[in-house]
């Protein structure tokens, strides 16, 4: 097959301009992979869920027969263990359901919230 003399120059002109295109789109234009959408669209509801369960963990912490001594011993522990005497008071986990995915999380800003409270 004969090609015109000019065609190969443009060919590596068009090869060309769609790697800088991809590059600028993905590094400046704001393009995402679908991948990294649904890490990013994750994250966003894993926080969504803690910000809206951490407040009722609070409530349920207050409302707790021995709320004042518990502050206290909340208060008393060390920051890495606050989260974890939360979740092992059961408060951060509404009664009769599952503990969701982001326990841990949900005691930590439960917790948080309490000892700066």
């Amino acid at each position: 097959m004969n090609l015109p003399v000019e065609t190969r120059p443009f060919l590596w002109g068009a090869a060309g301009g769609a790697i800088a295109l991809a590059v600028v789109g993905f590094a400046w234009g704001g393009w995402t992979t679908g991948g990294r959408a649904e890490s990013v669209a994750s994250d966003r509801a894993n926080t969504a869920v803690v910000a809206a369960l951490a407040p009722v963990c609070v409530e349920r912490f207050r409302r707790g027969t021995d709320a004042p001594a518990q502050l206290e011993a909340l208060r008393k522990a060390d920051t890495w263990s606050q989260g974890d005497l939360i979740e092992k008071g059961g408060w951060a986990v509404a009664p009769g359901a599952k503990a969701p995915d982001q326990l841990s999380a949900i005691s930590r800003a439960c917790a948080n919230l309490l000892a700066t409270g």
